[in-house]
């Protein structure tokens, strides 16, 4: 996720202002009147655009700056030729770099040799034990008011923060470069799961029978931890009880993956990822693309596609996730395994996301806590839809009526 941030309604909001300034492109299904009068509904707009067109279009400018080319897809062939098979073909490139600035010198702007040497690091600090238990804590002692407070003080000398991590490096001697890097882990650690989950929680306002399947998944784990917690007061009961879970609590089930996994199709935090071809290549869907060309893959659409994902694509439906067992909450099925170029949400090839499990981790133990202890009901009357912004945002953020469940 981390490699998806920023990237997607800026590219989106370029080429709308290239086409703005350089006049009518060449291909019809792209003209500036179609855009002007979808942009409220860009997205769906341009998924609608490449169904029609069988998942990849080809946009120019006026004869006048022909030079000025978008290649824009949601095939996964042709996502997969681009992260994995001739990835050295499709770096971010310097016009990338220097639209993001602010973060010159971390792995979301580097190519390259640096950035494989960045994503080295990044994978042994995200990959150490010490860190993952720490998250796990901290995300699990949110309701316990001061809890987190009180551990930091007494923090283990041997403990470990990302920051620290970074600082003996000898490449990030400099204080920019560490507050970069800060905000680089901030922005892919923070807002991707801030995105989806209001959205998560939206697709479960309306799904209620989605509800009750991660409900019975987690019931027994519930059951446990109630058995094992101290007596209810006669005042309080059992039935008021808040239950948290814990990372390994959540870690099997796999139908509240599924669910996190159905929003993140739907609702991808990058919706756009941007490359540039460094020299001419065909792809497999035979479009030829020329040097220097602006490569855009739209996450949002490829989750749209009946080809990949079946007429009701566009359904909010877990079980699409799960085989074996009876596609429910209750038991036996196993997560399905979708290959990233089809299910890019996460990157692919070299950009896969380092902290992929522990972003899963943190979403699943969250959603865990709140599903099994609330019911969540819509406030009439708000419009739910995205905000024209780096992230897949809603508009006006999410309005719920939160109420606590009874057993």
């Amino acid at each position: 996720m981390a490699e998806l941030l920023i990237i997607s309604s800026l590219m989106m909001l370029l080429a709308l202002v290239l086409y703005l300034c350089i006049g009518w492109p060449i291909l019809s299904t792209l003209e500036l009147p179609s855009i002007a009068a979808n942009l409220h509904n860009l997205h769906d707009h341009l998924a609608g655009v490449l169904a029609a067109s069988g998942h990849t279009v080809m946009a120019r400018g006026t004869a006048a700056t022909s030079s000025i080319r978008f290649f824009i897809t949601c095939d996964p062939e042709n996502v997969r030729h681009i992260f994995t098979s001739n990835h050295g073909n499709y770096p971010k490139g310097h016009e990338f770099a220097e639209i993001f600035d602010i973060m010159a010198g971390v792995s979301f702007t580097l190519d390259g040799e640096p950035y494989l040497r960045l994503r080295a690091k990044m994978l042994s600090i995200l990959g150490d034990p010490r860190l993952v238990a720490s998250m796990a804590a901290s995300c699990l002692d949110k309701d316990e008011g001061n809890a987190v407070a009180a551990r930091n003080a007494d923090a283990d000398a041997d403990s470990v923060d990302i920051i620290s991590s970074h600082i003996n490096d000898p490449e990030y001697n400099g204080a920019a470069l560490l507050q970069t890097t800060a905000i680089a882990y901030m922005v892919a650690g923070r807002d991707t799961i801030g995105t989806t989950l209001p959205w998560f929680f939206y697709n479960l306002a309306v799904n209620p029978r989605v509800v009750s399947g991660i409900r019975e998944e987690l019931k027994p784990i519930a059951a446990s931890r109630r058995a094992a917690s101290p007596s209810p007061s006669p005042s309080n009961g059992d039935r008021t009880t808040t239950v948290m879970f814990s990372p390994e609590d959540t870690k099997p089930l796999v139908y509240l993956q599924a669910a996190l996994f159905e929003t993140l199709r739907l609702y991808p935090p990058g919706h756009m990822e941007r490359k540039t071809a460094v020299a001419d290549d065909v792809m497999p869907s035979g479009h030829e693309v020329r040097a220097g060309d602006a490569v855009l893959i739209s996450l949002y659409s490829m989750g749209r596609m009946e080809s990949l994902w079946g007429k009701d694509c566009r359904e909010y439906r877990p079980e699409r996730w799960l085989t074996g067992g009876d596609g429910g909450g209750s038991g036996g099925a196993q997560l399905r395994h979708v290959p990233s170029h089809k299910f890019l949400a996460f990157n692919s090839g070299a950009r896969m996301c380092p902290g992929k499990s522990i972003a899963v981790m943190l979403m699943k133990t969250i959603a865990a806590a709140v599903v099994w202890n609330f019911d969540v009901e819509m406030v009439e009357g708000q419009a739910v839809e995205p905000k024209m912004s780096c992230l897949f945002q809603m508009k006006n953020g999410l309005m719920l009526k939160v109420k606590k469940w009874q057993i």
